[in-house]
């Protein structure tokens, strides 16, 4: 065998929230030859299989029993280009942010404003990652992904991954593909996009005019860290909550009893800012022993230290309960909760 399996392991380590459960066993797995051992492995003593990345989008609620595998492959090479079109391939188990800045270095446009985002490449299409009007789809050339229920291996093109908000095809069956390897279209010129959010008025603050892909970066990611708390230092899984979707007479009536609703149109329907009903709702800054919800962005759960799995959840299902009664809206979590 070539897995170097651990026994009785703390998975705080290995999730954003720094929850405190353990792992019956625990494995790293640096590339498909291993990802298959280990699934194996898992099969042939009928284990349960919990497959993470980055730890950044779970909400770990108990003991783990049975196998958690890890995705610590690595590797980034330029599979093709073509005039300025370049497709840059990466392993699932790349770290997000490293691989965006990696890309930047290369000269290459696309990426920036997904900068600081936590997680690893696999996990990006999963959760179709976006921020500040970009979203993976917007990037994505392919992806390679095992099918746990046939062992074959599969390549999907964009229009097969069923990408919607915060959702994919990957999420919607989850624990079927595992995804192995990801493509991302990318260009050598620039093609910025500066219009949301504050990001324009950040550049105008450092005096910058003509912004680089990297200027873009560095703005978002200032923004970010004084806008989100870091992992390292306060648990958290980034925003807890999608924000709704709503049809529009709806939003329109809430508008009225609320003038102050932030909310944006898509389509027939309109999106509702999450962070800003949770803090109407007093939510920001609560605190219940060691889980409460951030002083600064009402959007963010945190662990202060000792907090539980199933205390944020019981955390998120009040704030969810007191959302749907005072507006009528219900909030989806984002994070997957184990």
């Amino acid at each position: 065998m070539n897995l170097q399996l651990l026994n009785n392991l703390s998975l705080k380590p290995y999730n954003s929230f720094g929850i405190d459960v353990s792992a019956e066993q625990f494995v790293d797995v640096h590339d498909d030859a291993q990802i298959r051992e280990a699934l194996h492995y898992a099969e042939a003593r009928q284990m349960p299989l919990l497959v993470i990345g980055g730890g950044s989008n779970l909400l770990l609620t108990r003991d783990r029993e049975g196998l958690v595998m890890r995705m610590a492959s690595r590797g980034v090479r330029i599979v093709s280009e073509k005039g300025t079109q370049v497709v840059v391939e990466a392993e699932a188990g790349e770290p997000w942010h490293p691989f965006v800045v990696h890309c930047l270095e290369l000269g290459l446009v696309g990426l920036e404003n997904l900068s600081l985002i936590p997680g690893t490449v696999g996990a990006a299409p999963m959760q179709n990652i976006g921020a500040y009007g970009v979203e993976i789809k917007d990037v994505f050339h392919s992806l390679t992904a095992l099918d746990r229920q046939t062992g074959e291996v599969r390549d999907f093109l964009g229009h097969e991954c069923a990408f919607g908000y915060r959702d994919s095809l990957f999420k919607q069956h989850l624990g079927r593909w595992l995804i192995l390897r990801v493509r991302f279209a990318l260009s050598r010129e620039a093609a910025l996009h500066l219009d949301y959010g504050p990001v324009r008025q950040r550049l105008q603050e450092q005096g910058i005019s003509e912004p680089t892909a990297m200027d873009v970066s560095q703005a978002i990611c200032s923004i970010r860290l004084e806008k989100l708390p870091n992992p390292a230092e306060l648990g958290n899984a980034g925003s807890f909550f999608k924000n709704p979707v709503i049809p529009t007479a709806q939003a329109q009536a809430l508008k009225v009893r609320y003038p102050g609703l932030v909310a944006y149109p898509q389509g027939d329907e309109v999106k509702l800012a999450a962070g800003w009903l949770i803090e109407q709702a007093g939510w920001k800054g609560f605190r219940e022993g060691d889980a409460g919800v951030h002083r600064l962005q009402a959007l963010v759960l945190v662990n202060y230290g000792h907090a539980t799995g199933r205390q944020l959840q019981s955390l998120a299902v009040r704030i969810q309960a007191d959302i749907a009664e005072r507006f009528g809206v219900e909030l989806e979590m984002e994070p997957n909760l184990y």
